[in-house]
């Protein structure tokens, strides 16, 4: 029996794995910034099988009390053997109407935050025997697509902290998995900041179109599962990454002509 942290747990893609883990008799530890909304989630979870479920609600937002919370997440159930830093926000913004303000906001939730709580758990994980780690980064995290300035340059980041982290903590029988979702029926493009910093209220329509949140759930779990480097979850969107391997200047171009919103 495992137990499995999961940031941005109380909707979309951390929601759907968490109610994965559960019904493989998993325990749960589930984070997100409103309690509200966690708290059916974990109730669910329990109805599901798992045999301990814990809530411990955060905003990511704040930077400051995030080594206490690792060391909480971790008394919980004596360990962590799997985080999942799942929690993330979007944007809606040309570079131009894009704040500074907003940009670091983005970047203190979709990168500084996962990189405090992996900094944090990583001495507690080697001292344990080891521990996976899995973060959500984005087909956005590949190339830049329109009104994703901020968005895209954070989910970049965290390729090349988490891809340095598994070279340096290889042998120390530490895994991370690159979870890379293109499409999927999440509420991110609902949530992400627009001008002002206010809220989008919109599901993008390729968005609605993408895959179920379950379906990316059982893919990420059974890649974690297996130590896998990275896993891509979406649709046809997904071919974009291949072709950027090979033809960049292609890419590029497709990506100047993706519906933005």
């Amino acid at each position: 029996m495992n137990t499995i942290w999961i940031t941005g747990a109380s909707s979309g893609i951390g929601e759907a794995c968490a109610y994965n883990y559960a019904s493989k008799g998993e325990r749960l530890v589930l984070t997100s910034s409103s309690e509200e909304r966690l708290l059916p989630v974990a109730e669910k979870c329990r109805s599901l099988g798992a045999p301990g479920v814990a809530v411990l609600p955060y905003d990511f937002g704040n930077p400051e009390g995030l080594r206490m919370l690792v060391r909480q997440a971790w008394d919980l159930f004596n360990g962590i053997d799997i985080l999942f830093c799942n929690a993330g926000i979007s944007q809606r913004t040309s570079v131009e109407d894009t704040s500074s303000s907003m940009v670091r906001k983005i970047m203190e939730v979709n990168y500084f935050a996962p990189v405090s709580l992996a900094q944090a758990i990583l001495p507690m994980m080697i001292a344990a025997g080891g521990g996976r780690i899995a973060v959500t980064t984005s087909i956005a995290g590949y190339f830049g697509f329109p009104l994703r300035c901020a968005y895209s340059s954070s989910k970049h980041a965290l390729y090349g902290f988490f891809e340095t982290l598994q070279a340096e903590y290889y042998n120390n029988d530490i895994r991370v998995t690159m979870v890379c979702p293109g499409r999927v029926q999440t509420n991110i493009s609902i949530n992400a900041l627009d001008k002002g910093c206010t809220r989008h209220g919109v599901m993008d329509p390729g968005q609605a179109g993408g895959i179920s949140a379950d379906k990316a759930a059982r893919k990420i779990v059974k890649a974690i599962r297996k130590g896998r480097r990275e896993v891509f979850v979406g649709g046809s969107e997904l071919w974009m990454v291949k072709i950027k391997r090979f033809f960049p200047g292609m890419c590029a171009w497709f990506a100047r002509r993706v519906d933005a919103v």
